[in-house]
């Protein structure tokens, strides 16, 4: 079993690369976002409690998303493997999915992070912005102050994953063919 977290600031091109590695490796892609989403919008018990604290602003509970990927891994232990999209976000979840999936007997096989210069995110999430709709694409300011929380709350799993030689960065910059193929030639030799 292949399980990857892809990981990277916004903008750098997860959900585009993910697509692909998908397609390519037949396995299955998890994004936190997507599953808040389809838990809240089908008002499960986890949606409605992560609800209840996105509602007050707060963050949802690490416990309350650790909960809801435990589902979403059960319901494809068949697969090839899965690809961890916006997860984990920090040490506890990353230990968390460690245990998750050992009871699984299975681990992630590598962290490929997606490395892009900032003024190039910037670039590229306030072009996105204008065609997406995504109000937090669509400002300057919003846009680095996302940038800097991901270095500062999240950056860190780079050393948690470097320390276990399961970490990877990949040039991110360049066509999505060519960021393919480079993520393809790190895939290809776990």
């Amino acid at each position: 079993m292949k399980n990857l977290v892809l990981f990277g600031p916004p903008g750098a091109g997860k959900g585009t690369q993910a697509a692909f590695l998908k397609e390519t490796y037949d396995l299955i892609h998890i994004s936190t976002g997507d599953v808040f989403r389809f838990n809240i919008k089908n008002e499960t018990d986890l949606g409605k409690l992560a609800k209840s604290f996105m509602d007050k602003g707060a963050l949802v509970p690490d416990q309350v998303t650790i909960d809801m990927l435990s589902a979403e891994v059960a319901k494809n232990l068949d697969s090839n493997g899965f690809i961890f999209d916006g997860f984990p976000r920090n040490v506890l979840q990353a230990e968390a999915l460690d245990v998750l999936l050992k009871s699984h007997q299975t681990e992630i096989s590598a962290m490929i992070a997606l490395e892009v210069d900032d003024e190039v995110l910037v670039k590229r999430l306030l072009k996105r912005g204008k065609t997406s709709g995504r109000p937090d694409d669509a400002n300057d300011t919003v846009v680095r102050n996302r940038i800097k929380i991901y270095y500062a709350e999240t950056a860190i799993l780079k050393s948690y994953y470097s320390a276990k030689d399961k970490y990877f960065g990949v040039d991110g910059v360049g066509s999505v063919e060519d960021i393919t193929v480079r993520l393809n030639t790190v895939i290809n030799t776990l």
